[in-house]
């Protein structure tokens, strides 16, 4: 247990404390945890419960994040904690995400800043990606990991819902490379449904100042649910959203939901919806729309938006052939927006268990 940041939390009168980590923004009596029930108010002060504690680590192919215009073919150390900020009824983690530190704690390893760095450069990753719940619930380690692994030249990466608040992503952002966000939703009643918190409008305003303001790399994934957040109105919303204030280029992902938890009862995503939802992207004038959890679909490929050539082959997780050429197409010479690297080679995309 380590002090959460000062800078991040409030003292207010008969020692309550307000978090300023992420947007439910908690006001905490003493004994209280947050939402997330990973912060504790003890005697008038913040403490986070999950620093420096990790529920799982592996090294994946950074196109299982996923993100296909950042560094592609790079391995990334993944890795997450317990809890989160939000209690999705079909998370595919939710057996970290709905639980609190004490909960199976068996399952729990120390994992320094120090350590998971090290890691990372002994098990030949390019960088860190906090990932499987959201990394705003542990910004401390995150924050002190990312400043470290920026002195050693590894990238960094969030995996989030989105629902940080701008002061905790401006203090992270030197060190912070790329924000792979979640749109879950563009109404307030989907948000209800999806996250059991309504305050939905903060999500599409940070990807903004990410990508706009902090400079970050933006991607952004919609897992498409049946019944959920598949209504073809919202979604053209959502493209039209993503063009005007992201910005044509800006990578959207198109998943296919498939049964988990409380939405068990529903089928996974119908094939012909997730085209539908690609055509959408396609026709509100985004360049890059992409189709997720369809492993051999064309879909996995990225076009080059002026003449249709195929610049980066993908199967699954792994890429099969790049035809880039310092960041631009080789059939037109078209710019393909992104973080390249140096080079981009095809990968396996085989996912492995890291040596600690």
């Amino acid at each position: 247990m380590v002090e959460a940041d000062r800078d991040l939390y409030q003292v207010l009168s008969d020692g309550r404390v307000r978090c300023n980590v992420c947007e439910v923004r908690c006001v905490l009596k003493e004994g209280d945890r947050g939402f997330c029930k990973t912060r504790l108010n003890r005697a008038g002060r913040l403490y986070s419960l999950i620093y420096g504690v990790t529920s799982g680590v592996c090294a994946d192919p950074i196109e299982k994040k996923p993100l296909n215009h950042f560094h592609p073919g790079s391995y990334v150390l993944s890795a997450g904690t317990r809890g989160c900020n939000f209690h999705c009824p079909g998370c595919q983690n939710w057996h970290i995400s709905h639980d609190t530190p004490e909960e199976d704690s068996a399952n729990l390893m120390d994992f320094s800043p120090e350590q998971m760095v090290r890691a990372t450069l002994e098990n030949g990753c390019q960088g860190i990606a906090w990932t499987y719940n959201d990394p705003s619930i542990w910004f401390e380690h995150t924050y002190d990991t990312a400043v470290l692994a920026k002195e050693h030249g590894l990238y960094t990466v969030y995996v989030t819902n989105g629902y940080s608040t701008p002061e905790a992503l401006e203090k992270i952002a030197p060190y912070l490379d790329a924000f792979r966000v979640d749109i879950k939703g563009f109404s307030r009643k989907t948000y209800r449904r999806i996250s059991g918190l309504g305050k939905w409008e903060t999500i599409p305003k940070l990807a903004e100042h990410a990508k706009k303001d902090l400079g970050m790399h933006v991607e952004l994934v919609t897992n498409v649910t049946p019944t959920i957040n598949d209504d073809p109105g919202e979604l053209r919303e959502m493209a039209s959203w993503i063009r005007e204030s992201m910005g044509p280029e800006t990578p959207w992902h198109v998943t296919r939901f498939h049964p988990y938890l409380d939405l068990a009862h529903l089928p996974s995503t119908p094939m012909e919806t997730l085209e539908r939802t690609f055509e959408i992207g396609k026709e509100a004038g985004l360049h890059y729309v992409y189709l997720g959890n369809v492993p051999g679909h064309k879909g996995q490929d990225t076009l080059c938006p002026s003449c249709g050539a195929t610049v980066i082959r993908r199967h699954g997780f792994g890429v099969v052939s790049s035809g880039l050429a310092d960041g631009c197409c080789a059939t037109c010479g078209k710019a393909i927006a992104g973080v390249w690297g140096e080079r981009i080679t095809a990968s396996s995309g085989q996912l492995y268990r890291i040596r600690i």
